[in-house]
């Protein structure tokens, strides 16, 4: 009978097969930190932080959105092992010419970021308002069993002479 160790993968292949993963993920864009505050003290590890991002919409050229969230701070927080709270709020604008690099689903998720060492995620979802020539994003947090109904929405209007192409 083989050991269990013989079943294991290396890490180097573990490194390769997530790798792979991550290259496959459809158009989920990576945020830059664009500062914090904290917002409590804690005596170790870091404060309690609410921390803005940005990051640019994988698929439409001169749109960018801010988000803010809750960062747990202390041991757990220090270490990735707290669970962030649910408020976050969103702020897209446009920040140059409008160009769309292939046609947009209706609804689509721009972008995702762990709010907990298991199973919380912070989500954008970009929405295409196609009456009103206009993009919707959507933040919002859920976790596997109970998400949150916390939310935020913003809206950028897409000049009448670019039609939003539509798969």
């Amino acid at each position: 009978m083989k050991s269990l160790a013989a079943f294991q993968p290396s890490r180097g292949a573990l490194s390769a097969t997530l790798l792979a993963l991550g290259l496959a993920l459809p158009g989920v864009a990576a945020a830059e930190t664009v500062g914090h505050v904290d917002t409590a003290f804690k005596l170790i590890g870091r404060n309690h932080q609410v921390v803005v991002e940005a990051f640019d919409d994988p698929s439409v050229r001169g749109v960018s959105c801010y988000v803010s969230r809750a960062r747990t701070g202390g041991l757990k927080g220090t270490f990735g092992l707290a669970e962030d709270t649910a408020d976050a709020s969103v702020a897209c604008r446009q920040v140059g010419d409008i160009s769309f690099s292939s046609p947009l689903r209706e609804q689509e998720e721009v972008f995702s970021q762990s709010a907990s060492i298991l199973f919380k995620k912070v989500r954008i979802v970009r929405m295409v308002d196609p009456k009103r020539n206009t993009l919707v994003y959507l933040v919002y947090s859920d976790r596997l069993i109970d998400g949150s109904p916390q939310n935020s929405v913003t809206a950028v209007p897409v000049p009448a002479s670019i039609p939003i192409p539509l798969r």
